[in-house]
């Protein structure tokens, strides 16, 4: 993630909604991709500086103040390009629900921004009514709510996870307290919010860009048969867990579970890298005197220092360096590793996977 410049030259990062430098509104641009201060016309419209046009805020930003990204003002949605992608949003009427939505929505477009940035396709439920991609922000429900609780039967309990391109999320991954027991309870050593949309993210664009193309085989040979059942292989793995020695092939143990979890797995490190690659590249660091390059600062993958199959290499040999460099400065402040895995072996040769396959989809390929 870049940061961004006010009109008055003061510094801006995504989540800003107002300059406090200037006094400015603020508002990101998702057809450009940047974040633009803007004037308030007189018939109420705004006008961003970073580009001329003309914009009017999200209604979830005017009604709810929880999003920051302006709808072109001859767009006829309410809606920005990253609410229009919502199906079910938390009940407001519990004051903890807003706040929860509020980091929730935070973290999805911060998963869009890399969407964008590596020119993936982001292809809405309006447009493909049962692939599309679109998100639900549920909640357990409450005892009593539940028709079918009884004392022998537990309430229903919602799942963080994806079906024909909904992206479920349950709003209690947005309480940092509750996730992080969930985390330790079960043996993670990584477990974020955006984790979790970039997770869900990769079972979404595997139906989008593996399942009917001649990458399916090329897949198999890497991450292992799909067609396997899911269902009996999540059992053995809560039971037995990963088995010995699963780091040398995959890059988590929750990874080694089923081919479509490693697949998950593989494709959310690989946005962690690139989109912390493009931040540490935005403040101009170099480790060993070497800078570090970008994605997302140049356009596409594409077009980036990145682009190409064979510098993948490069990608990772940077990578390598960073997260030695950020592992070793939160030790310094006595803080968990940033970045807890050791990427080696088969769990390499999967990245590489992902790398070429979104190098070919950010080209619109589908072979």
């Amino acid at each position: 993630m870049r940061t961004f410049a006010c009109a008055c030259g003061n510094t801006l990062y995504f989540e800003n909604t107002r300059c406090l430098a200037c006094g400015r509104g603020v508002g990101f641009l998702p057809d450009v991709r940047r974040l633009s201060a803007f004037e308030i016309e007189a018939s109420g419209t705004l006008r961003a500086l970073a580009d001329g046009r003309r914009y009017r805020r999200c209604r979830n930003q005017s009604d709810y103040e929880v999003c920051n990204w302006l709808v072109p003002a001859e767009d006829t949605q309410e809606y920005c390009a990253s609410c229009r992608l919502n199906r079910f949003i938390p009940s407001l009427d519990d004051p903890q629900n807003l706040t929860l939505w509020y980091r929730i929505e935070g973290a999805k477009r911060r998963l869009l921004y890399s969407l964008y940035a590596l020119g993936l396709p982001v292809t809405g439920r309006d447009k493909d009514p049962a692939r599309g991609l679109a998100f639900e922000f549920l909640a357990d429900p409450l005892a009593g709510e539940d028709e079918f609780v009884n004392e022998a039967a537990p309430r229903h309990r919602v799942m963080t996870g994806h079906r024909t391109g909904v992206i479920t999320i349950n709003i209690m991954e947005a309480e940092d307290s509750v996730r992080e027991r969930i985390r330790v309870q079960m043996n993670e050593r990584y477990r974020t919010l955006l984790g979790h949309f970039r997770h869900e993210s990769g079972h979404y664009y595997w139906d989008r860009l593996i399942v009917g193309t001649q990458r399916v085989e090329g897949f198999r040979a890497l991450f292992g048969d799909e067609r396997v059942d899911y269902a009996e292989a999540m059992r053995r793995y809560y039971a037995a867990g990963p088995p010995p020695g699963w780091w040398q092939f995959w890059i988590s143990a929750y990874a080694s579970m089923h081919p479509w979890e490693d697949w998950a797995e593989t494709w959310a490190h690989y946005l962690h890298m690139v989109d912390t690659l493009e931040t540490a590249h935005d403040f101009e660091s170099s480790i060993g005197g070497r800078s570090l390059s970008s994605v997302a600062a140049v356009g596409t993958l594409a077009a980036s220092a990145y682009g190409a199959f064979g510098s993948f290499d490069a990608l990772m040999e940077d990578w390598g360096r960073l997260s030695v460099a950020l592992n070793a400065l939160n030790r310094s402040m006595g803080l968990p590793d940033a970045y807890p895995f050791a990427v080696a072996g088969g769990a390499l040769e999967k990245l590489r996977y992902v790398h070429t396959v979104i190098h070919a989809g950010c080209e619109g390929g589908r072979t």
